[in-house]
């Protein structure tokens, strides 16, 4: 009997496993594995998204027509130039779909988003990743991974889960290096966490060369994971090969109305950074006064570095966290098997997250 054959490279996928949200046993939990933002969603978005239950028997706006116009003017945007998605994720994917293909190429640090490689292999492309430097994106070994056979060139910016980032300056200079045909895609989700003065999300690249993308998501400052809605600033061609592509009705009214209520509330944005801006460095400066090591990172969690193995390793770390309901994440398959990244949480969580690591390096020493 013949039965359906899937394309080349999907069963060589390992299928992307989000952060977990139980621990068996363990009955209060708290969630840091997955950068989700500490103060929930906005109330107003709460109140959008229950405003829409009475209308869920009507299809939603298939353009994102007044979700895209928030975001303009909340950005000073070109409304045309938006592109809404399920998340960053699918955007994501539509951009591989659309230009990458059998025995393509699509390029990322060695660190980087593990779905970018995923959407690669699901159209039959090939993955390819440059080393970083010091866990940051290396513009100079991203191009030196180029071929003639690249298509696509993703960025994370701020990365994860190393929480580094790429300046201004070398973004520009990786564009300005990369063959006209190499679609440029900065993958900013972290972006509205960052405050370094030689930081860019791309934007500017994404309005001036008809050869790079912006990409932006819902899912972090505003906390809208469950609703997913992304969003980004394409070229005008690159624009219109996406809504030719995308599904007709990607994103749920409920999802649109939340995400437009969040955009639009600027000061529970500035609530949620603020809190961001005191716990981060905070959390940092805690987790190097118990001896361990962590990247400079700019969004909303640390990458702790352990020792590779014996009672203090990740792996322990991570048991024994977990124990006390606290769940972070492992890194083992961003090739970090040594790091755990710890989300930025409620002040009281992150203290928690403290006294428990104080008392696991205390354990056994």
């Amino acid at each position: 009997m013949s039965l359906p054959t899937p394309q080349p490279g999907i069963l060589d996928i390992a299928a992307y496993v989000g952060g977990e949200s139980s621990v068996k046993g363990v009955e209060r939990i708290y969630k840091l594995s997955s950068n989700e933002g500490a103060l929930g969603p906005s109330p107003k978005a709460q109140a959008a998204l229950v405003a829409t239950a009475g209308k869920l028997h009507r299809y939603p706006d298939g353009g994102s027509t007044e979700l895209r116009k928030a975001i303009a003017a909340r950005y000073g945007l070109d409304p045309t130039t938006i592109v809404c998605g399920a998340g960053s994720d699918e955007l994501i994917g539509l951009l591989v779909k659309a230009y990458a293909g059998p025995g393509d190429e699509v390029l990322y640090s060695e660190h980087g988003f593990l779905m970018y490689g995923i959407y690669a292999k699901g159209c039959s492309a090939v993955p390819v990743t440059a080393p970083e430097r010091n866990l940051c994106a290396d513009v100079d070994a991203l191009l030196a991974a180029v071929t003639d056979k690249t298509k696509l060139v993703f960025v994370t910016n701020p990365s994860n889960p190393t929480g580094t980032y790429t300046s201004a300056e070398e973004l520009a200079r990786l564009r300005a290096a990369l063959p006209s045909h190499v679609l440029l895609v900065i993958d900013a989700a972290y972006a509205e966490y960052v405050d370094r003065n030689d930081y860019t999300t791309g934007l500017d690249l994404a309005q001036n060369t008809p050869n790079t993308v912006m990409l932006r998501t819902f899912s972090k400052l505003h906390a809208l994971g469950g609703a997913r809605v992304g969003w980004g600033v394409f070229p005008p061609a690159i624009a219109d090969v996406m809504n030719r592509l995308r599904s007709p009705f990607n994103l749920t009214s409920s999802s649109q109305a939340a995400a437009r209520a969040a955009i639009e509330d600027v000061e529970f944005q500035a609530l949620c950074k603020t809190h961001n801006d005191y716990w981060l460095p905070w959390m940092k400066a805690e987790l190097k006064a118990l001896g361990l090591h962590t990247t400079d990172s700019v969004a909303n969690f640390v990458l702790v570095q352990f020792p590779a193995d014996g009672a203090h390793s990740a792996k322990a770390a991570h048991a024994f966290l977990q124990n006390r309901g606290l769940i972070v994440r492992p890194v083992g398959s961003y090739g970090l098997p040594e790091w755990l990244r710890i989300t930025i949480g409620t002040g009281e969580e992150n203290q928690m997250v403290i006294a428990a690591l104080k008392d696991f390096l205390g354990a056994g020493s």
